[in-house]
């Protein structure tokens, strides 16, 4: 006997809108994580404004780590370990801070702090993106302390650190592939740290995510192969434009 989409929606405790937006999500996840990252600053503050500030941070970290394992796998012969070991020390201080805030301030700050923290890496994103190849990145040592504490704080709390790491390894001067490479491992490996911080810290994980997230698997699935091909035919600057600008909207929105 099969089961109709009301029922389907219920078993999941889904409202319609809620299972688009889920599905919007599940494809750009896999999206970002093979193609153009800053698609993926365009659904946290989208899930947070539908789920709230501390469950869309839980509804989002297993399908980043089911992106993050497509992403290690596409660029499993371009990592550089010590770029991606060097800043674990500092990003794990910035997630313990982040772990305790989270953990203490209500739900309707917690919302707020994701939109400054999105605002933030979107300010980050259009200053790189203005200054082009005049974008003179630090590399003192403050600076590495700083990009790993702020990497770590803003995954912990919104998932949303990628433009932030992204500067660090501008720092290093990686090639394309080593810089997918060692983002790739890089996330994977905080991501995985964060697990059991949500479920028995945040209690925002449990088995009906997992549920979810194996649900909408073969949409990450398509959304990582596409973004792998795509972002070689699309006009990139143009694309990821548009998504900052519709990522302030959605951010902006969260201040409402």
């Amino acid at each position: 006997m099969g089961i109709n989409m009301d029922d389907f929606l219920q078993l999941l405790n889904l409202t319609q809108m809620q299972c688009i937006i889920v599905m919007v999500t599940a494809f750009l996840v896999g999206f970002s994580k093979t193609g153009i990252s800053g698609v993926l600053m365009l659904v946290i503050p989208m899930l947070a404004s539908v789920f709230g500030g501390r469950d869309s941070t839980g509804i989002l970290l297993p399908m980043l780590l089911v992106g993050d394992v497509f992403a290690v796998w596409s660029y499993r012969r371009s990592v550089n370990w010590k770029k991606v070991i060097a800043p674990l020390p500092w990003a794990l201080i910035g997630m313990v801070i982040g772990a305790v805030v989270g953990k203490v301030i209500s739900d309707q700050i917690f919302v707020i702090l994701i939109g400054i923290i999105v605002l933030f890496c979107l300010g980050i994103l259009l200053y790189t993106e203005k200054m082009g190849k005049n974008f003179e990145v630090p590399t003192q040592t403050w600076f590495y302390i700083t990009a790993g504490i702020l990497s770590g704080f803003a995954t912990m709390i919104g998932n949303a650190a990628g433009p932030i790491f992204s500067v660090y390894l501008l720092a290093l001067g990686l090639q394309k592939n080593h810089f997918m490479g060692t983002n790739a491992w890089f996330f994977f490996i905080i991501n995985s740290i964060k697990v059991p911080v949500q479920i028995f810290a945040w209690h925002n994980m449990g088995m009906q995510l997992l549920i979810l997230t194996a649900v909408v698997l073969p949409v990450i699935a398509l959304g990582a192969v596409l973004g792998f091909f795509i972002v070689k035919k699309i006009n990139e600057k143009f694309f990821r434009y548009l998504i900052i600008g519709m990522t302030a909207l959605s951010a902006l929105r969260l201040f409402m």
